[in-house]
């Protein structure tokens, strides 16, 4: 599947600082070790509806991992799916009476233009689960030989009783895991599982439902496989970063690490969980749901996307937050703030503003700090302060590298 154009980085003078990063399953921030090669899986959108403001928190936490890494002069090997067969979908294609396929290429597009305007650097795999279909089901017969896996009326499921390290991504207990799996796509009360907790891997041919010749027979694969699968396939086991919204912890995560772990024999089957907070409107939780979204799409065309982009940073990415039209105009302001600064023809020293960003981004992505370091240098600049002639330079370069913010 096509990813989307990326833009060119700038190259930074002087060292960057390892990356710390929180991870869900250790419940602590932990300093990432990865490799020249940076591996990150980041779960990818159900292309039934436009690209929400929570969305583009997710994958813009996730690209300030990408640039960090890049800055530390490692190469990063980022993949991301798009699960353009599922329940929603079909569901969704049903209520508009448009093509389920139709639908999943037009929201699809509409996302990568979404992801290129604010600038997110893109994945090197873009793949969506209708072309990894074989893969998929050969996982899942590899898991079956494992004899961690049981038929059912045609579908095939994991059992839960076979996944020692159940748990250990989310940290939950039993009563709160079956709560969320009921809400979030389960069929804990589905006659002949074994436990509730049981997930789906391969869903058998319904009538009026698309499937896929396979080895395990016609039907199409659950959700939690298809990320498992993909991550295998291009990242391998043992990757750095597993990423998305903090309602994917559970069961998406979980599940999905218990397979690698079944799979590959390897745990951690992510060096790190991580998850960014969820972004409401009006005191709720944003959800295609709840009908109360607010499109990237919309804000951007009405609105700077870099000032859209501005919004995010000013949010810690774990932190859960809401959005009120204030928020975009204050982004405005400190955009043409930092831009009328960035045009002076000097300004004060900017070593110690991009010191000041390396080190509050890399403490977790505390991005609210390093706008403040920006502000502090755009304020001082703009009041006269300063004669160096390469300082507005660097600080637009800064911008741009670092928090993805075209001055």
């Amino acid at each position: 599947m096509r990813s989307w154009s990326a833009q060119n980085v700038p190259k930074l003078p002087g060292e960057s600082i390892p990356l710390r990063l929180y991870d869900t399953s250790a419940k602590q921030v932990r300093q990432t070790d990865p490799g020249p090669t940076a591996r990150m899986y980041v779960c990818g959108i159900t292309p039934y509806d436009a690209t929400h403001l929570g969305h583009a928190n997710t994958y813009h936490a996730f690209d300030l991992v990408g640039r960090l890494w890049r800055d530390a002069g490692h190469e990063v090997h980022y993949t991301q799916n798009a699960t353009d067969v599922d329940d929603p979908l079909l569901e969704r294609a049903a209520q508009t009476g448009v093509g389920w396929q139709d639908l999943a290429e037009r929201e699809i597009e509409l996302f990568r233009g979404d992801m290129e305007a604010l600038r997110i650097l893109p994945p090197r795999e873009y793949v969506g689960v209708t072309e990894v279909v074989g893969g998929v089901a050969e996982l899942i017969a590899k898991l079956s030989a494992k004899g961690v896996t049981y038929a059912l009326d045609g579908d095939v499921y994991f059992s839960v009783a076979d996944a020692p390290k159940f748990g250990q991504v989310s940290g939950y207990d039993e009563t709160e895991m079956l709560a969320l799996f009921a809400e979030r796509g389960g069929d804990p009360d589905r006659a002949g599982k074994r436990h509730p907790l049981d997930w789906l891997l391969w869903r058998a041919e319904r009538p009026g439902e698309p499937s896929w010749e396979s080895r395990l027979g016609k039907g199409r694969p659950g959700w939690h496989i298809e990320c498992t699968a993909i991550a295998l396939d291009n990242l391998g086991a043992g990757y750095d970063v597993a990423g998305g919204g903090s309602d994917l912890i559970f069961p998406h995560h979980e599940c999905g690490a218990s397979e690698g772990h079944a799979a590959t024999g390897e745990w951690p089957f992510a060096k790190f969980y991580t998850h960014a907070g969820m972004v409401g409107l009006d005191g709720e939780k944003m959800s295609k749901s709840k009908g109360n979204l607010v499109f990237v799409s919309k804000v951007r065309r009405e609105h700077d996307p870099m000032a859209v982009r501005l919004v995010l940073l000013a949010h810690h990415y774990r932190a859960d937050w809401t959005y009120v039209p204030a928020l975009i105009a204050d982004a405005e302001r400190r955009l043409a703030r930092w831009r009328s600064a960035v045009r002076l023809a000097s300004g004060p020293d900017a070593g110690e503003v991009l010191a000041r960003v390396r080190e509050r981004l890399a403490d977790d992505l505390d991005s609210p700090a390093a706008l403040a370091a920006i502000d502090a240098w755009a304020d001082a600049a703009l009041a006269g302060g300063g004669s160096d002639p390469d300082a507005p330079d660097l600080v637009k370069d800064l911008s741009d590298a670092l928090l993805g913010v075209a001055l």
